[in-house]
This record gives structure tokens, C-alpha cells and sequence, in this order.
């Protein structure tokens, strides 16, 4: 059954579109955005009729803003603009993040502002629903003017030069374009420069990413109210009262959600006055999720300001009486998206951090109080058991804290000292989504060793000790998987499984099930967020 196709009306665009058309739904353009589109094309086709000067139209780019482009060469200014700004290197973006780079690229100049023809506009959206993919190498970008190098891999396709792929075949892009029954488009007046000029990449990597945190959030509690089952933990720290008078909303959501996760339980131990409380990886799992909770929160809310936003420039203002106004600004630059991104980043190394922490405790007896053997194995000195595993975490650990160094924050001056400060957001954005691959493997790690000590605890509790409603669930998942370890095996391919569960979402789909609702909402933005 065909999807729905995600409508563009450069207004509406939110991160599940997004995934949706990452992952092959198509798209379609609300009429309603046509005469927005085609009013700006105007006013733009005028200003060269007249001669007028308007930068980037009848001017030259950057540093060379002061030279005037005569009317008969407006065309070839626009193709040289492409031309000599497809200078990314590096591997190519995948599939996904490329289909995203087009439909974010589609949605702005659907908004009416960029001065585009609207054939422009369905152009990429029929190389979206047709399957041809420029090839659009991962570096060049500083993230102001936008994503320039990048996009102009985009545009050359557009145009019928580059290269793409088209139904898994790498070819040139005016073949794919003629094997796709499209036809390459002369790009007219500001038409390079607004398919150039703008954030799309960083945008787009940044939705992915996001929308996987959102996923690991949930999987993150997951693992550690499996862990505080394993290690004998309380759950009165997640005592709702507790969190109720430090009320940040992202920490009463983890603990709502670890009491759901917990429910039923006889691994967790009751009140006792001699061992009140629990090591901090284990009994500020709120405070620490909910703090990480909060980053991506700020980064959904972030990006569907960003999806919607005109990132070009200059910008074609026309007034309901037709007059037309053209104002430069600076909307290309990805100082918002690059922030979002570095503290996304900073949040993830974070969860990884208290993610390793607990897997430490799991494998070694003189801080789980002796419950579970070394390493988790029968045969410790024969065997090592899950020792490598707390490595491997480890080092993807110590990885995440050199990559959490903030793009952001640096800069480096380009054209000649016009364009003086940059936002690094594709590298911030790059950079987080490293970091995620490398929490939602440490996080699997801990499903991993969760589950073998949790076995280990069945053993002295019984065959009549229940698991949490919530842990219950995600342990029999990890178990159809990944078995229990009577000996040494190669870890590796064990490691890759309990990744897989979290990252595929099979893990949080398996336990909510269980539970019979949805975890908290991290979609929640607004005043919650900016507050």
C-alpha cells in the first residue's frame, strides 16, 4: 500500500515527515503554495527586465557583491555559481539524508520567499518520488551561507550535470534524469542561489539524529531499570514526590516511566535502613535522563522552527498590493541548528556516560555487593566473561567526550573576510549523530549484561521472581536474540544484536506494548522548552 505523500507548504513540515520521506514515502505541493511561489518568481523576473542591482541576481556572490552582472548573463552567473561551489569531499551522504536534504530544500522554496520558479519546486519533488539521488559528498560545508557546497552537488543534478543514483546504480545526473523521465532545468535569475543557500544538510542530518535520540531516550531507561534489577537496586528514589518538587518535566517523565518499567517487581529491594540508597548511575536515572531528555527536546523544537524557515538570501518580500521588496539578511546562517546540535551531542555523551557506569557495576562484584560473579561468567581465570564488553564501552565512551568538544564555538573567516564568522553546524551535526551510534552500541551493551545478570539473580531468587512490567518484556526480547553465556564466545556479533534491538525501536515497540501505553511524549516543545 502506497503511503499518503507528505504535502509541502514551506509552513507545516515536522520531523515524522521527514522520516517518512527519508525512508521512500513521496511528496506532493499544495496548490495553495503555487501562486506564493510564482508571485516572488516575478517580482524577480522584473527587477532583471529593469536592470535593477540586486545581489545575487545582477550581482556576483561574497566578496565579489560589487560586481554587476549585465541582464544577458544573469543565466550563466547562476550555472557558474553551481558549477564552482560543488567542491564537497569526502564519502557520500546515504540515501536517507539526501532524500531529507531534498524535501527541506523543496519546503523552503516552497514558503514563496527564494524567488524560484515553482517548476523548480516540483522538479525536486519529482526527484524525490522518481528515485533520483544526487551524490552529495558529506564535507565542504560551513554552515554559513548555508550548506553551500553540498547543495550545489544538489543543484548540479537539478540542472542534468553531477552525479546520482538512481535505482542503486551510480550514473551521471542528466542520465538519471532521462532514465527518470525528467527533464534538466536552465536555472534562471537567483535560482542557483536559492537552491544553494540555505541549511539543508545540517537540517537534515539533524532530524535524523534526532529522531533516533528519541528512541535511545526510551531504550536508555529501559536498560537501566533492567540494570537496578539485576544489582538488587530501589525504586524509592523514583518516587514521583521526589521529583515533584524539582519539577523539570523531561525528569518526572523518566521516573513516571521507570515506576511503569519497574512495576511488579520482585528483583528490586525493598525498604531497608542499612542500604538506603544506591549508587548514582543507578538512583539519578532521572535527573540525568531527564536532563538528556530535555537536549533533544530543545532539538525537535529547533528543527521544526528550522524545516519551515526561508534560509536563503536575499529574501522576495511582495506585499497584497504587488509591491516587491528585496532584502539581504543572514537567515542562511546555521548558528541555531548548530547550537541545538553540540547540545545534543554533549546530552548523548552523557547518556553513554551513566549508560558505561552501570555496565561497570554489572561485571564487577565489589560494587554490585557480591551478587553477581566477575565478569559474568561461571568460570572466572578460565573464561573473561563479559570483561571486554565494559571495555568496548568504555572506549566508545572516552571516543564520545573528544567528538562533544562544540562546533559551535569555533569559526574561520571565508570570501575574502565578508564572510567573517560561521556556524560549523554540519560538523555539530555530523558529530552528534557519531555520537548516537556510538550511545545506542554502549546502551545495547548494557542490555547485553543486564539480561546475564539478571539470569544469574533468577538463580538464587527462584523460578517464582518476576521481572518488572515494563523489563519484563524487553528482557524475553533480548532472549529470543542473544542466549545466556555458559562459556566464552565471540562478543562482537552479540554486541551488533543488542544494538540492533535499539536501534530498529523493536526494544521500546516490545515494551510498550507490554505496558499498554506509549512512553512520555519527547515531542513536547514550546514554552517548555524555551522557558
Amino acid at each position: 500500500m502506497t503511503p499518503d505523500p507528505v504535502i509541502l507548504d514551506g509552513e507545516s513540515l515536522v520531523l515524522e515527515d521527514v522520516i517518512a520521506v527519508a525512508r521512500g514515502a513521496p511528496v506532493a505541493l499544495d496548490p495553495a503554495a503555487r501562486p506564493r511561489i510564482e508571485r516572488a518568481y516575478q517580482a524577480v523576473k522584473a527587477w532583471v527586465e529593469q536592470g535593477a542591482v540586486a545581489y545575487g541576481i545582477t550581482t556576483g556572490f561574497g566578496a565579489f557583491k560589487d560586481r554587476l552582472i549585465p541582464p544577458d548573463r544573469v543565466l550563466e552567473l547562476q550555472r557558474n555559481l553551481v558549477r564552482s561551489h560543488a567542491a564537497g569531499v569526502g564519502r557520500p551522504m546515504d540515501e536517507p539524508t539526501t532524500r531529507a536534504m531534498l524535501l527541506i530544500r523543496a519546503n523552503t522554496l516552497a514558503k514563496g520567499y527564494s524567488g524560484v520558479r515553482p517548476v523548480l519546486v516540483e522538479t525536486l519533488i519529482e526527484m524525490l518520488n522518481r528515485g533520483v539521488h544526487p551524490l552529495i559528498p558529506r564535507q565542504g560545508s560551513l554552515g554559513a551561507s548555508g550548506d553551500l557546497a553540498p547543495l550545489a552537488h544538489l543543484a548540479l543534478v537539478v540542472m542534468g550535470e553531477g552525479e546520482a543514483i538512481y535505482r542503486g546504480e551510480q550514473m551521471a545526473g542528466g542520465e538519471a534524469m532521462r532514465r527518470a523521465g525528467l527533464t534538466p532545468l536552465v536555472l534562471q535569475a537567483k535560482e542557483g542561489l536559492a537552491l544553494v543557500n540555505g541549511t539543508a544538510q545540517m537540517t537534515a542530518i539533524g532530524v535524523m539524529a534526532t529522531y533516533r535520540a528519541e528512541n535511545l531516550a526510551r531504550a536508555a531507561d529501559i536498560a537501566g531499570a533492567l540494570s537496578l534489577e539485576a544489582m538488587y537496586g530501589t525504586p524509592a528514589a523514583f518516587d514521583l514526590r521526589l521529583h515533584a518538587v524539582r519539577p523539570h518535566p523531561r525528569q518526572m517523565d523518566s521516573a513516571r516511566y521507570l515506576n511503569r518499567l519497574l512495576e511488579g517487581s520482585t528483583f528490586t529491594r525493598p525498604y531497608d535502613p542499612y542500604n538506603i540508597q544506591d549508587a548514582y548511575s543507578l538512583r539519578c536515572m532521572p535527573q540525568v535522563h531527564g536532563a538528556v531528555r530535555d537536549a533533544i527536546a530543545y532539538a525537535r523544537w529547533v528543527l521544526e522552527i528550522e524545516l519551515n524557515a526561508a534560509t536563503d538570501n536575499p529574501l522576495i518580500f511582495v506585499d497584497e498590493e504587488g509591491r516587491a521588496e528585496i532584502i539581504s539578511g543572514g537567515n542562511f546562517h546555521g548558528e541555531p541548528v548548530a547550537i541545538a546540535m553540540d547540545y545534543l551531542t554533549i546530552a548523548l555523551t552523557e547518556l553513554g556516560n551513566i549508560s558505561e557506569r552501570r555496565v561497570a557495576r554489572l561485571v564487577d562484584p565489589s560494587a554490585n555487593g557480591g551478587l553477581l560473579p566477575p565478569f559474568l561468567t561461571r568460570h572466572g581465570g578460565l573464561e573473561s566473561g563479559f570483561m571486554l564488553a565494559q571495555y568496548t564501552a568504555a572506549a566508545l565512551c572516552s571516543e564520545n567526550k573528544a567528538l562533544a568538544h562544540p562546533a559551535s564555538i569555533d569559526t574561520i573567516p571565508t570570501s575574502a573576510n565578508i564572510e567573517d564568522h560561521v556556524s560549523l553546524g554540519p560538523v555539530a551535526a555530523r558529530q552528534a549523530r557519531r555520537v548516537l551510534e556510538h550511545v545506542e552500541t554502549i546502551v545495547g551493551i548494557e542490555l547485553l549484561c543486564a539480561a546475564q545478570a539478571v539470569d544469574f539473580r533468577r538463580e538464587a531468587l527462584g523460578p517464582a521472581a518476576r521481572l518488572g512490567r515494563g523489563t519484563e518484556a524487553a528482557y524475553r526480547l533480548i532472549r529470543r536474540r542473544i542466549p545466556f553465556l555458559e562459556q566464552d564466545t565471540v562478543l562482537a556479533p552479540l554486541i551488533e544484536k543488542a544494538r540492533e534491538l535499539v536501534v530498529s525501536g523493536e526494544l521500546v515497540a516490545a515494551v510498550e506494548e507490554a505496558l499498554g501505553e506509549a512512553a512520555p511524549d519527547l515531542r513536547r516543545s514550546g514554552d517548555e522548552v524555551t522557558t
